[in-house]
């Protein structure tokens, strides 16, 4: 990370730092690599760390350009400035884990219920969504329903057309329960 690019190769974020290119999958770094998992100098070559055997950029204790040791969900090397994930990948586990498209569809389907609050694990928020439709419903006469399902359908197209990374970082990571 750097005020000012560092290569034609650096990008720049939203809070206006230029960051480091990401590895690309199958390129091998310059200079030694390091096991993700261990530490310990490994071969790019090699699927598995000869020290601990656990398979490459499978584990994120370790910067595999440095070294250095990092905390969980850290997506860029502080010590080096090199991204940590591979380029076409999303960050922690976004692309298994991202929950965006059936949160989504269920928040314009089923909004009204919270049940795209529960699959998010937002549970309190889906017991007070479901809370205000039933009960609130009945001495609305529909109406407290119709407003959570109106909520439901506006959360589920904010979903929807956030990209995966920001979605994934904004309420998978950073558990935003309401918009």
């Amino acid at each position: 990370m750097s005020d000012v690019s560092q290569g034609p190769d650096w990008w720049q974020a939203s809070d206006g730092k230029w960051y480091a290119p990401e590895p690309q999958m199958g390129s091998a770094p310059a200079g030694p690599q390091y096991c993700t998992n261990c530490g310990q100098t490994v071969d790019p070559a090699a699927p598995v760390c000869s020290s601990c055997g656990v398979p490459q950029m499978t584990q994120s204790n370790f910067c595999w350009n440095c070294s250095s040791g990092l905390q969980p969900n850290q997506v860029m090397c502080t010590t080096c400035g090199v991204g940590l994930v591979p380029a076409g990948s999303r960050a922690g586990q976004a692309g298994q884990d991202n929950k965006k498209i059936l949160a989504g569809i269920l928040g314009i389907l089923f909004g009204a219920w919270g049940v795209h609050k529960f699959v998010l694990g937002y549970t309190n928020e889906g017991l007070i969504t479901l809370g205000i439709s039933i009960v609130g419903g009945i001495v609305t006469l529909g109406i407290a329903t119709v407003v959570m399902a109106i909520i439901g359908i506006v959360e589920g197209i904010m979903y929807l057309t956030k990209p995966d990374e920001e979605f994934y970082q904004t309420y998978q990571i950073g558990h935003k329960g309401w918009f």
